[in-house]
C-alpha cells in the first residue's frame, strides 16, 4: 500500500502507529501487563519510601519498649597525670627518707621509756621535724599518675506515671500505620500502572485512529481534485476537502504527541531508559485483565467500600490512638518518677606499665532515686495542653476521612457503573459507523451524493472508533480502582491524615504518589 505524503510525515516524525522516535534500533520489547506489573514493584521510589517509613516505625518502637528492661552500660578508661597538687607531698616524703637512722630506730620501738627514746628536748625536736606526717599518703590515690578504671552502670525504672505505657501505645500505632501506608503504596502504584499502561495501549489506538482518517481525507482530497480536474465538483468542495485534510493531520500529530506522552509517564513508572522501544501485548477489552495473574485475586474479590475498611480512615484511627498514649506522656511529668542504679567499678593506680588484676580496688553502690517535678515555668502545663490539641485535631481528621472515604466510594462506583454502559453503548456503534462511511463513500464515488454526507460519515466513523477505545480504558481503570479501593487513598481529601509532629515519637507520614490524569479519560 502507498502512503500519501502527509501520513508519511505524520508516521515517521511522530511515531502513529510505528515505534515512537528516539527509540533504540531493532525490535520493540514487547510487554504485557503483568511484565509492567512486576518491573514497577522493585524499583519504586514511592513504595521504597513507605517500607523506610515501615523500618523507621519498627525502630521507634524497639526504643519505646526498651525502657521496660534494664539498661546496662560498661565503661574503661586510662588516665595520666601531668601536674598534681599533690607534687609537694611527695617532695616531703623524699626528705623524710633521709632523717637519721637513729630517729626512725628511736620513734618505731615503743618498749623504749621515754628518756631512753629522748636524750634531751632537742634532740627529740630534731627527730620529730626531720619526719614527713604525710609520708604514709604515697599509698593513697591522690596525685598518682597512672589510673585504669572499669566500670559497669545499671538503671532501671521502677515507676514513671504512665510514660512508658504511652509511649509504647503510640508507637505500636505507629507501626500500624506506616504498615498501611505501605500497603496503601503497593495499591497505588498498581493502580497507577495498569492506568499508565492502558492510557499508552489508548494512545496506540487513538494514533492510529487519526492516521486512518488522515489516510481517509487524504484520498478524498485526491478524489476531488481530480473530479474538479473534470469539471463535476465545484471548488468548494475541493477547498473544503483540503481544510479536512490539513485539520485531520493536526490531529494526526496531537494524537502521536499524546501516544508519546502516555508511553514516557509507562517507562517512568517502570523505570525503563525513554529511548526504549515498547509493544503492548495486551489489549486493552473485557477479558484484559483476565489473564493476569497478579490481579487474579483483586479482582475475584468485590471492593469492600465501607468507610471503616479504607486504610485512610483506619489510619486515622491509629492517630487518634497515637495522640491518646502522647497525652498520657504529657500527663506523667506531672508525677514522681522512681529509678533503681547502681555502679560497679575496678580502679588501679599503678607507678608504671599495666596493672595486674590484683592491682585493682572495687567500688560498688546501689541507690534508688525519686524525681519530683516542683516548678517547670509552666511547661509541663504547656505540653498538656500541646497534647490535648493535637488529639482533637486527630479525632477532627477521622471524621473528615470518614465523609471523605463515603464520597470517595460512591463516586467510584458512579464512575465504574457509568464506564460499563458507555462501553456497552458503544460496542455496536464503531460497526454501524464503518459500514455507513462505506456506504457514503460509495454513494460519493458514484456521485449520488455530497461531499458534506462523505465529510459526516467520516467524522461520525473517527468519533465512533475514539468512544469505544476510550470507554473500554475507562471500564478497565474503573474496575481496577474498585478492586482496590480498601487500600487506596482518598481521592480528592484536601488534607493527608497524619498524627502531629510535635513529639519525638510519631509515626513517620507515608507517602504516596498520586495518579496523573491521563489526558485521555477519567484518573
Amino acid at each position: 500500500m502507498r502512503f500519501p505524503a502527509g501520513v508519511l510525515v505524520v508516521l515517521l516524525a511522530f511515531g502513529g502507529a510505528t515505534p515512537a522516535r528516539a527509540q533504540t534500533p531493532g525490535e520493540p520489547r514487547p510487554l504485557s501487563l503483568e511484565d509492567a506489573l512486576q518491573l514497577a514493584r522493585p524499583g519504586s521510589e514511592v513504595v521504597g519510601l513507605a517500607r523506610s517509613a515501615v523500618n523507621r516505625s519498627r525502630g521507634e518502637q524497639i526504643k519505646a519498649k526498651s525502657e521496660l528492661f534494664p539498661q546496662l552500660t560498661g565503661s574503661a578508661s586510662y588516665s595520666r597525670l601531668i601536674k598534681s597538687q599533690f607534687s609537694s607531698l611527695a617532695s616531703t616524703d623524699t626528705t623524710s627518707s633521709r632523717a637519721p637512722t637513729s630517729c626512725n630506730k628511736f620513734l618505731a620501738d615503743p618498749s623504749l621509756p621515754i628518756g631512753a627514746r629522748v636524750d634531751s628536748l632537742e634532740k627529740s625536736l630534731q627527730c620529730v621535724s626531720a619526719l614527713n606526717p604525710f609520708g604514709n599518703l604515697g599509698s593513697l590515690p591522690f596525685g598518682r599518675a597512672n589510673t585504669y578504671n572499669l566500670g559497669l552502670s545499671l538503671s532501671q525504672t521502677l515507676f514513671s506515671g504512665g510514660r512508658l505505657g504511652g509511649q509504647i501505645q503510640a508507637a505500636n500505632a505507629g507501626r500500624q500505620s506506616a504498615e498501611l501506608g505501605l500497603r496503601e503504596s503497593e495499591a497505588q502504584l498498581t493502580l497507577d500502572v495498569v492506568q499508565a499502561y492502558f492510557d499508552a495501549a489508548l494512545g496506540d489506538q487513538l494514533s492510529g485512529i487519526a492516521v486512518t482518517a488522515l489516510e481517509q481525507a487524504d484520498s478524498t482530497l485526491r478524489e476531488t481534485e481530480l473530479r474538479r480536474s473534470l469539471g463535476t465538483v465545484p471548488d468548494f468542495d475541493l477547498l473544503r476537502s483540503r481544510v479536512t485534510r490539513d485539520n485531520q493531520r493536526s490531529q494526526a500529530i496531537q494524537r502521536a504527541s499524546e501516544r508519546e506522552l502516555a508511553y514516557l509517564r509507562l517507562k517512568q513508572l517502570l523505570d525503563l531508559p525513554s529511548n526504549t522501544a515498547l509493544r503492548l501485548t495486551t489489549v486493552p477489552d473485557d477479558s484484559a485483565m483476565a489473564g493476569v495473574p497478579s490481579l487474579a485475586a483483586l479482582l475475584a474479590a468485590e471492593g469492600d467500600t465501607g468507610s471503616e475498611q479504607r486504610a485512610p480512615v483506619r489510619q486515622a484511627a491509629l492517630a487518634i490512638r497515637a495522640e491518646e498514649g502522647l497525652l498520657k506522656v504529657a500527663r506523667s511529668q506531672n508525677l514522681p518518677s522512681v529509678a533503681l542504679t547502681s555502679a560497679y567499678g575496678r580502679v588501679a593506680y599503678p607507678g608504671s606499665g599495666l596493672p595486674s588484676w590484683g592491682q585493682f580496688l572495687t567500688n560498688w553502690s546501689m541507690a534508688v532515686g525519686l524525681t519530683v517535678p516542683l516548678f517547670t515555668g509552666g511547661r509541663i502545663s504547656g505540653d498538656k495542653i500541646v497534647a490535648r490539641a493535637n488529639l482533637e485535631d486527630a479525632r477532627l481528621r477521622y471524621r473528615q476521612s470518614s465523609e471523605f472515604a463515603q464520597l470517595d466510594a460512591r463516586t467510584s462506583l458512579e464512575q465504574l457503573a457509568s464506564a460499563r454502559e458507555i462501553l456497552r453503548a458503544s460496542e455496536g456503534t464503531t460497526a454501524q459507523a464503518v459500514r455507513a462511511y462505506d456506504i457514503a463513500e460509495i454513494r460519493y464515488r458514484e456521485g449520488i451524493s455530497t461531499h458534506t454526507e462523505l465529510l459526516d460519515a467520516r467524522l461520525a466513523l473517527e468519533q465512533a472508533r475514539a468512544n469505544r477505545a476510550q470507554a473500554a480504558r475507562d471500564a478497565l481503570v474503573a474496575r481496577m480502582r474498585m478492586a482496590l479501593i480498601a487500600q487506596l487513598p482518598l481521592a480528592g481529601a484536601a488534607t493527608q491524615v497524619t498524627p502531629s509532629s510535635a513529639t519525638a515519637t510519631r509515626r513517620p507520614a507515608a507517602q504516596t504518589q498520586s495518579s496523573a490524569t491521563s489526558g485521555f479519560g477519567i484518573p
